[in-house]
């Protein structure tokens, strides 16, 4: 008889999800599902409304990386009017972007993947918090993340009015700009940040690299999966969060398709499937062919490992060695497969977006008046596309002659990420589930699969398939379902 273990609530996420794995008579892994029950159908009620409202509507999504979908919406809305904001805007939305950034690494990093590496990922599951490794590191260093990660959220509110749902990108640029002593504000903090970002790597490498044990879990073939890769860079190829071209290498980092956002419905297919909410999107010139790797499958990756593949480089200096570091240990070779260096390239990326930060807020032409571009054409279409810490964002709207958006497409990072994250979990599971027996720290080490990819369910959650279903599950005391009702 087959057996199914289920783990529910998955923990240390956005959002809300399950995984449902099913062993055969040999009490192996058969199949695995990582479900998404939720539904969210942001996509639907931004329908009817005004469109320069919705970049003020879709921060909403989600709390943790509202800044990432106020700026593809904003980008979005400067195509709709047919505006190209200021040199300064630009740098505003950039500038705001970096400090996102980093608040947002910070967070997975220290809150929702340390745990299993500085506390290990046997450790008890009340141990396994940021608590935990607050406990480990000191309350010093424990201090220091805090400090950062708060002062991240200050900029966001002095460009962005709120420190987490924005509200100042308007179609043709910024609807404020900064004082000059509101620059040296955060340019100070900017360099605190530089300096905390070098200190994390440094962390990593003291507590992750040096223990062979971690270093084996990371390189070896529990957590390798084999796709293609895609993400944002600029004419140099290097990385660019808010701007450039989208590029997709294949698994052995040859360049398959670099193209502009407004052309990503001829390369992206998206799918549903009946037991999640979540599309699953893929390649069109590959196809889908289920969940599997290889060249024959369009799944592919975003998000920090993603764009480390696609990149010819970083474009801060210290951000670049220390991706060149990176690769080096990992045997200097290009793609990397295996899905925990996620957690080390977002330390680069870290340093990278407080690097850039500096440099935006050290040229002196943030601080002009000149922040926005009056549109004057009539609305039409546009599409938004922005790096998000968790992976490639679209935004694609279209408005009618009055400015009212008839239709709304969102393709968020974790929706990109979706087959990747379903491959990850199942290779993971196949890989630690031998003859039935399975323990926490098996099961944790599973959830690191996903975790990797930071996923964000609360963005990705937008498909309407119908009802929500309802499910009634009646036990006896014993607890022996006796009855199972679906509606």
């Amino acid at each position: 008889m087959k057996k199914r273990i289920t783990i529910d609530p998955i923990t240390r996420l956005e959002g809300h999800g399950k995984i449902e794995i099913f062993l055969n008579d040999e009490g192996d892994v058969e199949n695995t599902y990582f479900q998404i029950p939720e539904l969210r159908g942001f996509e639907k009620f931004c329908e009817g409304r005004p469109v320069e409202e919705v970049a003020r509507i879709v921060p909403r999504i989600c709390g943790v990386c509202p800044v990432a979908h106020h700026l593809a919406a904003a980008k979005a809305l400067d195509g709709v009017y047919s505006v190209d904001p200021p040199r300064t805007a630009k740098m505003l939305r950039e500038l705001m972007y970096s400090a996102q950034y980093v608040h947002s690494h910070i967070a997975h990093f220290y809150a929702l993947a340390a745990p299993d590496f500085v506390l290990g990922p046997d450790a008890k599951p009340e141990e396994r918090n940021i608590l935990g490794v607050v406990g480990k590191v000191g309350l010093e260093k424990g201090g220091e993340v805090i400090k950062h990660r708060a002062y991240a959220q200050k900029v966001q509110g002095i460009i962005g009015s709120k420190p987490t749902h924005p509200i100042t990108g308007i179609p043709g640029g910024q609807s404020k700009g900064i004082t000059a002593e509101e620059r040296d504000e955060i340019l100070k903090m900017g360099e605190s940040c530089v300096e905390f970002a070098k200190f994390s790597l440094d962390l990593f490498e003291e507590i992750v690299l040096k223990n062979k044990t971690y270093l084996d879990i990371i390189t070896g073939d529990i957590y390798k999966i084999n796709t293609y890769y895609m993400g944002l860079v600029d004419e140099n190829n290097k990385a660019n969060f808010y701007e450039g071209k989208i590029r997709v290498v294949d698994q052995e980092g040859t360049e398959v398709a670099k193209f502009e956002p407004n052309q990503y419905l001829d390369y992206i297919e998206e799918r549903v499937e009946p037991w999640t909410y979540l599309k699953i999107p893929y390649l069109k010139s590959v196809g889908w062919n289920g969940f599997t790797d290889g060249k024959d499958s369009g799944i592919y990756q975003v998000a920090p490992l993603g764009r480390a593949n696609v990149i010819d480089g970083m474009a801060t200096p210290l951000a670049q060695e220390a991706y060149e570091k990176m690769i080096s240990t990992l045997g200097g070779k290009k793609p990397i497969t295996a899905s925990l260096v996620h957690h080390w390239a977002r330390l680069v990326e870290m340093l990278y977006a407080a690097e850039r930060w500096v440099e935006l807020a050290s040229d002196e032409e943030i601080i002009s008046d000149n922040f926005r571009t009056i549109p004057t054409a009539t609305p039409n279409e546009g599409v938004g596309v922005v790096e998000a810490p968790r992976g490639t964002l679209i935004h694609h709207y279209k408005a009618d002659e009055a400015g009212l958006a008839t239709k709304i497409n969102l393709i968020v990072g974790t929706t990109n990420n979706y087959g990747a994250i379903n491959l990850s979990v199942k290779r993971a599971a196949e890989k630690l589930i031998k003859k039935g027996k399975v323990d926490q720290g098996l099961l944790n080490m599973v959830e690191m699969a996903f975790r990797a990819y930071d996923p964000c369910f609360s963005c990705a959650t937008h498909s309407i398939t119908g009802n929500i279903p309802l499910e009634v599950e009646v036990y006896e005391s014993s607890g022996k379902l006796c009855q199972k009702l679906v509606k």
